[in-house]
């Protein structure tokens, strides 16, 4: 064979091994890994769920509750009995408060209801302050218990009672400052929106609105200190009247006190929108 068909077929061998050795090359394979992917532990999971659950709605709140009166206020008539400065008029720096015809005080029915109140707020991760520790002291005044909230830097202050009225009267009325220039201008808005939050939230127990201070639960008074000097929001609530049978039993059982505590807490949560 000549030299040129000697090198044209060996041209055309090497195209035809080339082309031989591309078609049998493997497709290329994207690779997977085998090792196994992190995860958390059970433990791990747990504890993540459990940080999450843990947060309680009430969380960095602060609350004030004010028991009306206290329980030696009655052999303390001197103490009790001396004038301060409310604002807008001298008054007596406390009084005894009233009592059911059975002689259930007060006194401790707001201590007993404000105890009641506290667990529930604290159970939802609020701190909770009272104004007074015990039922067995006097006082303190009602400048005090005003000045009360701003103190333990609170969200609110709430001063709990019971009403004297005429044994027909019945129900409840949230009692929210007035407006004096120098002392509750800071608090006049929010104060009427926590009135207006507490009356619902008594209102969503059942509870009825009172006969008296015109029927709709809400009043606005300018001559009660433990209002006139809060730094804070706050109202003052007549949960009853004690001259009343129905509010008596109610004001003086477990079960009673359980369903102002309830009405409250629900009031307070309207107010924190928590």
């Amino acid at each position: 064979m000549h030299r040129p068909a000697l090198l044209a077929a060996a041209l055309t061998a090497a195209a035809l091994a080339a082309s031989t050795a591309v078609a049998a090359a493997p497709t290329p394979v994207a690779t997977v890994s085998t090792s196994p992917a992190p995860q958390r532990s059970v433990s791990d999971a747990a504890a993540l769920w459990s940080s999450r659950s843990s947060a309680k709605p009430l969380s960095g709140v602060v609350i004030a509750i004010d028991p009306g009166h206290n329980g030696g206020n009655s052999s303390h008539l001197a103490q009790i009995n001396r004038l301060v400065w409310i604002g807008t008029e001298w008054k007596a720096c406390n009084t005894v408060g009233t009592s059911t015809n059975a002689g259930f005080p007060e006194h401790r029915f707001t201590w007993q209801l404000a105890k009641r109140l506290r667990a529930r707020l604290e159970a939802l991760g609020a701190t909770v302050r009272l104004t007074r520790t015990s039922d067995t002291g006097w006082g303190p005044c009602v400048t005090t218990r005003g000045r009360f909230g701003a103190k333990v830097h609170a969200n609110l202050l709430i001063s709990l009672h019971g009403d004297g009225l005429a044994s027909a009267q019945h129900g409840f009325v949230v009692i929210r400052p007035g407006r004096i220039k120098g002392y509750t201008d800071d608090i006049y808005a929010r104060s009427r929106t926590l009135a207006l939050d507490v009356r619902a939230g008594l209102g969503q127990v059942h509870l009825s609105r009172s006969t008296a201070y015109g029927g709709d639960g809400l009043d606005v008074r300018t001559d009660l200190g433990t209002l006139n000097l809060s730094n804070v929001p706050a109202v003052l609530v007549e949960l009853g009247n004690m001259r009343n049978a129905h509010d008596a039993l109610l004001m003086s059982s477990r079960t009673g006190q359980a369903r102002y505590a309830a009405g409250l807490l629900d009031g307070i949560r309207r107010f924190l929108r928590r």
